[in-house]
């Protein structure tokens, strides 16, 4: 008996014998497709091949492409395990051409490999055309299908299209029939639905070009795109009617059942059937990089996780399944899918973290659902306020609701569930309004609202498209972005990484897929909505870009790369500081710019020449060490028994993603005991560390009172900086008549001692500032039973203010403090803090901005305990701190 592998490789087999290309599946994620959700057919990666956009070194491919339909138009979730052949996960075989055979080549390869190389019997077959493919059913009775088994039909059944315009054309069906001890008639008969005549083939003849104005004409090019379930004639080969009794699935039941102990051929089957099933759809998501969420393609991988987790305690599992099931599906399949395999502890981690999670909130949340059933009439539905609290404090997804309902005979009032949902949604959109953002961003809120979170597709690819969901133009929702306009753009998906935890936004551009001349610049890339939304800041180069229209996005890859050489080499150098300083050492802020990484750290004093130049030394050893660099994700809780450095001023939900990178010899300091740097972090990073290059630190700075800042360079700039450095040691070399090493460590520590005399100088100034001797008014006073410091300076820095906010926040306990400074040219820089005992009352943008107006500025920004900005006119000193001090009167 022929195994679903061995069906497999026959089928691409045949195919490649036959001068077809056997090209690897695609990700279950579209980069080409906007308007799908996943992967759901064969075709979908060669999309734009068939319209002529795109063009490759190939004319005719085969593939066996991974599928999922579980969400959107193409939803079989409700019915997996309960049917012999519906699938969250399948995959597809096919065989396309790109312009090069047509109908009276594809045929005769369809029948030969059904019948010659499956070994089907012919007498078993029947075939579909559409009703007026007179050229398909000549090819049909040559190759010696009977006439009375060329059945026409006359819908749509038999007539694909891509869409409502676009490339389109008949189809042709081949069907098995598996004999009248089965209910159900031929295709196009009263009794087709029924499952004796099963369709195992579909061949579509794209020959046409449908248009808006209902016209068709003949396409150019004419292609063929072709699918068969492998699961369908894997089923048919093994001599059953059941998807499920295949040796595949028979061997993921088997595992199934050992893991519950509960017997896989009885009457509760049927739970075995829906986690075998959904085994497959995580494991392949999460490999190809979706994570469970609360939106988008993240909340449908957690309703399919939820589902057989369900099923799973419905077998009185006590402990988490899934994760134990992993092995057994890696054995199955892996092989032919590499990526299942080099994601096998990603995906077993992610799935015992979800089912702990889902397990402790289970029975508490079905108790609760029997305790309102309990109280409502017997025919009245489940309230939609009950069902949004499952939602929203258990973490149930309403379909999982219904259908526990469903084996109770109830149903959910959805209406109520949607109301309940939109008043949430109301008192987060309130709660933001008085943070002190400003309130054109409400326009976020609302993209978020009517379209979900952005789905990042820039961990995997640079370059993917997506379809335009809004434009922004001066704070307002358009239609279209004409050449010359500056605005935002909103897709379903993207590549371009928005700034988040001290890396900076990407670059790129944004074309139209109708016309690839009409290009937007995207200048810059940011996150809102609570970081749901993500935006593009963009320029119309030429033409104009139309809201729900599909565009091409891509990455500037050579500025990705130095951000990520950048980003990567922050997390190795955070490391060096640790084990070079002290534990002490923690983030306190970071850029990460293609043109070079700063990293700002608690530490009390400056570094001297032998720390920076071993902490650079560390940091180059494991560059040279070029080990890989893996993420995983997990609780924050479990990052952190890990090891796990958390990012300054990041906020992390129940799931974090955790980077790591650096191999030790022995056990290590604050880590696994076996890498080097392990970081809590959502950027964009290298494969491996020697991607790099190589790492040169630009010397240290104070940033503020008890943090200390360091720049860097990596990759080209850092040997441009190093070959720069060399030419200049030459030059003073000669001047000095020493050898450049000597000259080296002469100037280093004249460089030092000048660092050390501008650091002493600076704080005694932040002294005369604390001290009020520096011409500075002082006052001190108690506002609302709150400490407030409030001072105009001289002979400070506007970069000194923050410091000696910290400090007059240390001296006074429970307290705010507004500092004022005079800069040249008659500008004004203001700095505003709150004790973070204090933030959850009082923010400091908000102290900030009511000084700043009165100083004729327009506002600032920064964080609950710390905030900078600036003005125009010192002589509104006075009025700035009683504006102040009225805010804070009002707490």
């Amino acid at each position: 008996m022929a195994s679903l592998n061995d069906i497999r490789s026959t089928f691409l087999g045949y195919f490649k014998r036959n001068g077809h290309e056997v090209v690897p599946s695609s990700p279950l994620v579209p980069r080409n497709d906007p308007t799908l959700m996943f992967t759901n057919s064969g075709m979908v990666q060669f999309k734009n091949l068939f319209t002529g956009v795109e063009h490759r070194g190939y004319s005719r491919a085969a593939t066996a492409q991974k599928c999922v339909r579980a969400g959107g138009k193409h939803n079989d979730l409700d019915n997996v395990g309960y049917t012999a052949r519906h699938h969250t996960f399948f995959e597809m075989l096919g065989n396309f051409s790109f312009g090069d055979y047509f109908k009276a080549e594809a045929i005769p390869f369809a029948w030969e490999l059904i019948t010659a190389e499956f070994g089907i019997p012919k007498d078993k077959l029947y075939t579909t055309i559409y009703h007026t493919d007179d050229e398909a059913f000549e090819i049909w009775k040559k190759v010696g299908v009977p006439e009375d088994r060329i059945i026409r039909i006359a819908t749509s059944d038999n007539f694909w299209q891509m869409g409502p315009t676009g490339p389109c054309g008949p189809c042709t069906e081949i069907f098995y029939d598996h004999g009248d001890h089965i209910w159900g008639g031929p295709p196009g008969s009263p009794d087709e639905d029924g499952d004796r005549f099963i369709e195992i083939w579909n061949i579509v003849f794209m020959q046409n070009e449908q248009f808006e104005d209902g016209s068709m004409r003949a396409l150019d090019m004419q292609s063929i795109d072709t699918g068969m379930g492998l699961e369908r004639i894997g089923a048919l080969l093994q001599g059953s009617h059941d998807n499920y009794d295949t040796d595949l699935f028979k061997t993921l039941i088997e595992a199934s059942a050992q893991a519950t102990g509960v017997d896989p051929y009885g009457d509760r089957n049927v739970h075995h059937r829906v986690i075998a099933d959904h085994l497959r759809s995580t494991a392949f998501l999460i490999a190809d990089g979706v994570m469970p969420s609360n939106e988008g393609r993240g909340y449908v991988l957690r309703r399919i996780m939820r589902r057989a987790m369900r099923h799973g305690a419905l077998l009185g599992a006590r402990d988490p399944v899934m994760h134990r099931l992993v092995p057994s599906l890696v054995s199955q399949m892996g092989q032919h899918y590499p990526e299942l395999t080099r994601a096998q502890a990603l995906i077993e981690e992610t799935l015992s973290l979800e089912e702990t999670r889902f397990r402790q909130t289970l029975d508490r949340g079905l108790k609760l659902l029997d305790e309102e059933l309990s109280d409502l009439p017997e025919d009245a539905d489940l309230p939609g306020r009950t069902a949004f609290k499952l939602y929203d404090t258990f973490g149930f997804p309403l379909d999982l609701t219904q259908d526990a309902l469903r084996e109770k005979g109830r149903m959910v009032d959805t209406e109520g569930f949607e109301a309940a949902m939109a008043e949430q949604k109301a008192k987060a959109r309130a709660a933001w309004s008085g943070s002190g953002a400003a309130a054109d961003h409400a326009v976020w809120f609302d993209i978020a609202d009517s379209f979900g979170a952005t789905d990042f597709l820039g961990y995997d690819t640079e370059k993917a498209e997506g379809q335009v969901l809004a434009l922004i133009l001066d704070g307002a929702e358009v239609d279209r972005l004409d050449a010359g306009q500056q605005g935002w753009i909103v897709a379903n998906q993207t590549p371009f990484y928005g700034e988040a935890g001290g890396q900076v936004g990407d670059t790129g551009v944004i074309r139209r897929i109708a016309d690839r001349d009409e290009v937007a610049l995207v200048e810059d890339t940011r996150k809102f909505a609570d970081s749901r939304v993500i935006a593009h800041k963009v320029t119309v180069e030429s033409g104009r870009l139309t809201k729900a229209e599909p565009v091409e996005m891509e990455v500037d890859h050579a500025r990705r790369a130095r951000i990520r050489a950048n980003h990567s080499a922050t997390h190795l150098l955070h490391e060096a500081l640790r084990r070079a300083l002290g534990d002490h050492v923690a983030q306190r802020g970071s850029l990460n710019a293609p043109d070079r990484l700063r990293f700002d750290f608690s530490h009390s004093k400056g570094l001297s020449l032998e720390e920076i130049r071993a902490v650079e030394a560390e940091v180059n050893a494991f560059i040279r060490q070029n080990a890989p660099v893996e993420t995983r994700v997990m609780t924050p809780d479990a990052a952190r028994d890990l090891g796990a450095q958390a990012l300054f001023g990041e906020k992390y939900g129940d799931e974090v993603r955790v980077v790591s990178m650096g191999a030790l010899p022995g056990s290590g300091k604050g880590t696994d005991g076996r890498t080097y740097s392990i970081e809590l972090c959502g950027g964009t990073h290298v494969q491996r560390t020697g991607d790099i290059g190589v790492f040169v630190m630009l010397g240290d700075s104070a940033s503020s009172a008890g943090v200390r800042r360091v720049e860097a360079l990596t990759g080209a700039a850092a040997f441009d900086h190093l070959s720069a450095q060399d030419h200049r040691l030459s030059q003073v070399a000669s001047a000095l008549k020493a050898q450049p090493a000597e000259a080296a460590d002469r100037v280093q520590a004249l460089l030092t001692e000048r660092r050390a005399l501008e650091n002493e100088v600076t704080q005694l100034r932040k002294q005369l500032a604390m001290a009020g001797n520096s011409g500075a008014a002082t006052s001190d006073r108690e506002v609302n039973g709150i400490a407030f410091c409030a001072q105009v300076l001289d002979g400070v820095t506007g970069k000194d203010l923050p410091g000696l906010i910290d400090e007059h926040k240390a001296r006074m306990g429970a307290s705010a403090a507004v500092l004022l400074m005079a800069e040249a040219g008659g500008k004004v820089a203001v700095a505003a803090g709150v004790s973070d005992d204090l933030t959850d009352r009082l923010s400091a943008v908000d102290l900030l901005k009511a000084a700043v107006v009165e100083l004729g500025g327009k506002g600032g920004g920064g964080r609950p305990d710390m905030a900078q900005g600036g003005g125009k006119d010192i002589g509104g000193a006075e009025r700035a701190i009683a504006a102040a001090e009225d805010l804070l009167k009002g707490v």
